[in-house]
């Protein structure tokens, strides 16, 4: 974990909230938001830190893109949530966005666990978990099996994902704020 320059830290906090409140309104991150946000992130950090500033922001955007493309693939993340995640590793690069990442998704773990308990759907749940496992492991996307599995569908449960991944990327920010070393 480093810590980040203020003008880094400003941008995080505004692309994360500003994503959050959108997906929590409209269900969707939009492209206004992530496209733009992914170009200040590499022009900036070209900007502080010239040609390793540019490569630590590709890096940061290709780290988030290697784990998140392949959900969105197999339909169980959505194109914004994949697209603001990538802005978020090209502002803060791969190491710290990381971090970002083990944090949103215990949120996220913790959310979701929150809302399958008062939705009261913990055996359709382990179901569904036992399903995607058969499906990948027979080569197959999950979606196929079970609609519910599709992200775009409404038949399933869904977390607007902006949500933890604010979550992480604040809850980072106060991490490095405290522990990081400057």
């Amino acid at each position: 974990m480093s810590y980040p320059p203020v003008i880094v830290q400003i941008l995080l906090a505004l692309v994360v909230i500003v994503a959050a409140i959108w997906d929590v309104r409209q269900r969707r991150v939009p492209n206004w938001l992530t496209l733009p946000a992914l170009a200040v992130g590499i022009g900036l950090n070209a900007f502080l830190y010239e040609t390793p500033g540019l490569w630590l922001a590709l890096k940061g955007l290709g780290l988030a893109m290697l784990i998140y493309f392949p959900l969105y693939l197999l339909r169980g993340m959505g194109a914004g949530d994949v697209k603001l995640m990538a802005a978020v590793g090209a502002i803060v690069g791969p190491a710290n966005w990381l971090g970002i990442f083990v944090l949103a998704a215990v949120v996220g773990g913790v959310a979701a666990i929150v809302i399958v308990a008062a939705k009261g759907r913990f055996r359709r749940t382990f179901e569904n978990i036992w399903m995607i496992l058969m499906s990948i492991r027979h080569g197959q996307a999950p979606y196929h099996s079970n609609p519910e599995l599709d992200v775009s569908r409404s038949e399933g449960i869904r977390l607007p994902h902006a949500v933890p991944i604010a979550c992480g990327a604040l809850g980072f920010l106060a991490a490095a704020a405290i522990w990081a070393p400057r």
